[in-house]
């Protein structure tokens, strides 16, 4: 691909859906508007804290559209945050991928993150991105509970994860406390409930005897396969299983909770690292995420809600509206290290 030269301003952000769509940009006229001036390479360094197998197919399908060649590293949000927060701003990544909200936080609040422009931070509705344009929600994930169909009924699962400290949940509740989602639900836990509230429920569900496990596909196993009774995931696994076997041979059934904290919806997501802020290339990538062709694709593979208007859910999900809590506001998600800490306090990570 010819090297671009872009103007980094309002009247020049225009080229970025240029790039995004295949087509070459013409060079833009300089204006006393112009701030700096950054040069496309053709490539960007991503640092992924989602899976290979679901992205490495997505980043051939965008450089396939645009040209640009995408240096990945893959890791666990977890890994993949705390490496950025080590390199700060001798970092070689350009954007960040995370598996949700808290990571983007944490790196926003060290300063590591650049601010977006308005085509791109303004294209997902307010509650599902940052409430300062430092990084754009790319998809939705709801927490449920997975139940053992063939032994539980729906109205035997709790309508709250406030209820999973009860004995007679003793040994029968299966999660995975290094999960990036599930430490998600223990931080809004502790934004809309308090810290006394959330040290409650995690000292209680750490004495109910729980059934650990490495990630949220692993829980919902246990759960399908009989081993546990219910499961702490995010929605999509269950869809992901269900279309591999089909719905009708799940054991494992779901249940939604709109409303509570252990329901919320929480988002993957997408920031620019404040070294590469302007760059045509990682401004493309990003725009890549949350266009149509994006958009879709997550839809199609993963069965998580899109976030941009438009483009329809997997069917057979519950509206992304019925599902929010407006009291939580997704940027307060930042305070891992806090919730990290809880856990560790009491024995689960």
């Amino acid at each position: 691909m010819p090297t671009r030269r872009l103007l980094v301003t309002v009247s020049a952000l225009a080229a970025v859906g240029l790039i995004a769509s295949g087509c070459a940009a013409s060079e833009p006229e300089a204006t006393e508007s112009t701030e700096t001036m950054v040069e496309s390479d053709g490539s960007l360094v991503l640092y992924s804290g989602r899976g290979e197998d679901l992205i490495a197919p997505l980043i051939e399908q965008f450089t396939a559209d645009t040209g640009i060649e995408v240096e990945v590293r893959y890791g666990s949000t977890g890994e993949m945050s705390a490496l950025l927060l080590e390199e700060g701003d001798q970092s070689p990544a350009q954007v960040f991928l995370s598996q949700d909200a808290g990571a983007l936080g944490a790196i926003t609040e060290a300063g590591l993150s650049s601010t977006l422009p308005d085509q791109i931070a303004d294209v997902v509705p307010a509650g599902f991105t940052s409430t300062d344009d430092s990084w754009v929600g790319v998809t939705g994930r709801a927490r449920v509970i997975a139940y053992d169909g063939e032994q539980l009924g729906e109205a035997d699962v709790p309508d709250s994860t406030d209820d999973l400290t009860a004995p007679e949940w003793s040994g029968r509740v299966a999660f995975a406390p290094g999960n990036a989602s599930f430490q998600s639900f223990v931080t809004g836990l502790r934004v809309l409930e308090g810290e006394e509230a959330a040290d409650e429920w995690v000292a209680g569900i750490a004495a109910n005897s729980p059934v650990l496990t490495e990630s949220n596909g692993d829980s919902l196993e246990l759960v399908n396969s009989g081993t546990a009774q219910l499961g702490l995931i995010n929605h999509y696994y269950w869809f992901e299983a269900a279309s591999e076997v089909g719905a009708e041979n799940m054991r494992a059934q779901l249940k939604f909770l709109p409303g509570d904290p252990g329901g919320i919806v929480n988002v993957t997501g997408a920031a620019i690292l404040a070294g590469a802020e302007g760059d045509p290339d990682a401004l493309a990538f990003v725009e890549y995420l949350i266009s149509d062709a994006g958009q879709k694709y997550f839809v199609e593979e993963t069965y998580e809600y899109p976030l941009v208007p438009g483009i329809d859910a997997p069917e057979g999900l519950p509206s992304l509206e019925s599902l929010v809590n407006p009291e939580l506001d997704l940027s307060d998600l930042d305070s891992l290290t806090e919730t990290q800490e809880l856990l560790a306090v009491h024995g689960l990570i």
